[in-house]
C-alpha cells in the first residue's frame, strides 16, 4: 500500500496515476495529519507492507515533522519515507536519509526511477514486518522452549535433547509442540527455513 502525501491534488493524481500503472495500490492524503489520522489503525491490522511518498513542504505539519514522528514511533522500517520535493537541497537529503529516509528526490523527477523506488520500500517495509512478526513469536517462547528450539535448529533429535537437557522425551515433545505452535510452523525445516 502506498501512501501519496501532498497537500497539491494534481500532484497527488498524477503519483496515483503512476502507481496504479504499475499495479501499486495507493491512497492519497491531502495532508500529514489526514494519513496520521488513518496510522494506528494501519499498525494495528499491519500484515500488508506500506511506504511512505512524502512532500516535503506542507502547510500544518511538514514532512519532516511528520517524518520526525514516524521515527519517533520506531515506524520508518514498516513504513519507509521517500520524500519528494521541489525545495530539497542536499544538506536536507543527507540528513532525511542519514535519519533513516528510504530515499529522496528532487521534482520533477525521473517516474521509473520513483516507481522502481516505491517498489523496493514496498519489499522492505514487508521484510520488516515479517521480521517484527517472527521477533514477537520468538519473544512468546520460554526460556525452556528457546533451549529445546536451538536444539532442534543444531538437528538433534528429542533423546539427544532430553539427555542434554535433563529433561524426559515425552517433556521434549511437549516442548516442541508448542514451539511449533507458537512459531506457526508444522516441521522443523519449517522451522529452520523461519528463522534463517
Amino acid at each position: 500500500m502506498l501512501h501519496i502525501i501532498d497537500d497539491e491534488e494534481v500532484i497527488r493524481d498524477s503519483l496515483m496515476w503512476l502507481a496504479k500503472s504499475r499495479g501499486i495500490t495507493a491512497i492519497p492524503h491531502e495532508s500529514g495529519k489526514a494519513f496520521l489520522s488513518m496510522l494506528d489503525n494501519m499498525v494495528r491490522t499491519g500484515t500488508q507492507g506500506h511506504a511512505v511518498l512524502l512532500d516535503v513542504r506542507m502547510p500544518d505539519l511538514s514532512g519532516i515533522a511528520l517524518f520526525d514522528l514516524l521515527a519517533t514511533r520506531g515506524l520508518t522500517q514498516t513504513f519507509p519515507v521517500i520524500f519528494l520535493t521541489g525545495h530539497g537541497d542536499v544538506p536536507m537529503a543527507v540528513d532525511a536519509l542519514k535519519r533513516g529516509a528510504f530515499d529522496f528526490f528532487e521534482k520533477p523527477f525521473n517516474d521509473n526511477k520513483l516507481m522502481d523506488r516505491v517498489q523496493e520500500a514496498l519489499i522492505a517495509s514487508e521484510q520488516a514486518i515479517e521480521s517484527a512478526a517472527i521477533h514477537t513469536r520468538l519473544a512468546a517462547l520460554s526460556s525452556r522452549e528457546r533451549e529445546v528450539l536451538d536444539l532442534i535448529l543444531e538437528g538433534k533429535m528429542n533423546k539427544v535433547i532430553a539427555d542434554k537437557l535433563g529433561i524426559s522425551m515425552r517433556t521434549v515433545e511437549v516442548h516442541r509442540a508448542h514451539i511449533f505452535d507458537k512459531m506457526n510452523v508444522k516441521t522443523a525445516v519449517e522451522l529452520a527455513r523461519l528463522l534463517k
